[in-house]
């Protein structure tokens, strides 16, 4: 049976954790909940020290995802990482946290909030999420002093893990076009200039998990995303229209192909269609780290593939293309699939 309770108080979905009844704006769709059918699929694991492309082109053509390992990010800095989010979250309490609040009515904002959408109507259904983005990269949209000054290494780590995670994904984008036969550094300058945001999410306990979603099923904006999970897991992608979960490896990195990467490599390589799931037991913490073009970059498929078979994809400015994607909402590919030729 299907009860929902009061709407909850603009603040963050941390304080509903302890409530007996889901409150009906996190409530999905029936076709939109958490299956609990088990799958022994599991997303390809790469090791990066054998440069295996022929394994990347597999995973980025079958799945748009994988887990990388031997990556070359310290071990210790994914710990401190997940243990500085971990300290925010579980250690502040709300008002302190509140002093960081982003702007939730623009697109991509800065700081502590809850809400994705620009124009949410009454009937948006919202994740069972909180989360703090940091822009990090270009260097001109770091401002430390919008970052948590808890716990005391919290913005030293995140500057270090920022240039990680940059070197990485480079290292990432040159592998990929080298799984295509172009050269290694092709698909990064179509990108151009990374920018880069860092979201630590954080997802409480929820009192009806089977009714909610973390986060919508949706593909990701732009060029490659590097994620990492804690031990309580949560992250599923979609493969051959089935939910697959993603298992927490501590000291592996997933790789999660964006919408740009797909327009780029004119369809050749696929942007994965992932989601979050809540559970009633443990909270649980991502870190995800996205690499994007400038708003200003025009993105559209590479000459060289285009020349092996028709443009699948319209050239779009990417800035457009994020504001399309926070005004409707996510939705799978629905955003990806408006620029099909």
């Amino acid at each position: 049976m299907e009860v929902a309770g009061e709407p909850p108080p603009p603040v963050s979905v941390q304080t509903l954790a302890h409530s007996k009844l889901l409150p009906s704006q996190y409530i999905q769709p029936p076709h939109n909940r958490h299956s609990t059918t088990p799958t022994t699929a599991a997303i390809p694991l790469i090791d990066l020290s054998l440069s295996s492309t022929a394994a990347i082109a597999a995973a980025c053509r079958d799945w748009g995802a994988f887990h990388a390992v031997n990556h070359g990010v310290p071990i210790t800095l994914l710990d401190e990482i997940r243990a500085v989010g971990s300290s925010f979250f579980d250690n502040l309490d709300v008002a302190e946290k509140l002093k960081y609040r982003c702007d939730c009515s623009e697109a991509a904002t800065e700081g502590y909030g809850s809400r994705m959408l620009v124009n949410e109507s009454d009937d948006t259904v919202l994740d069972w999420r909180d989360y703090f983005d940091h822009h990090t990269f270009p260097i001109s949209r770091r401002n430390r002093n919008r970052w948590p000054h808890y716990p005391p290494n919290y913005r030293k780590v995140v500057e270090e893990y920022s240039e990680h995670m940059k070197m990485l994904a480079q290292k990432l984008l040159a592998l990929i076009s080298e799984s295509l036969g172009l050269q290694s550094s092709c698909i990064e300058n179509a990108v151009g200039e990374f920018y880069q945001n860092i979201t630590i999410s954080y997802y409480p306990t929820c009192p009806q998990p089977e009714l909610t979603l973390g986060l919508q099923s949706h593909s990701d904006m732009g060029a490659i995303t590097l994620l990492i999970q804690d031990d309580v897991g949560g992250l599923e992608v979609l493969k051959d229209g089935e939910w697959v979960t993603v298992q927490p490896l501590s000291h592996a990195i997933v790789v999660i192909l964006a919408d740009q990467t797909e327009v780029i490599t004119n369809g050749e390589y696929k942007s994965a269609i992932h989601r979050a799931v809540t559970n009633a037991n443990r909270p649980r913490l991502s870190v995800a780290t996205f690499h994007d073009p400038a708003k200003t970059r025009k993105i559209s498929p590479v000459p060289e593939l285009v020349a092996r078979s028709a443009p699948k994809y319209r050239e779009v400015l990417y800035g457009d293309f994020v504001k399309s994607w926070y005004t409707k909402g996510p939705e799978g590919k629905r955003n990806l699939d408006a620029l099909l030729l």
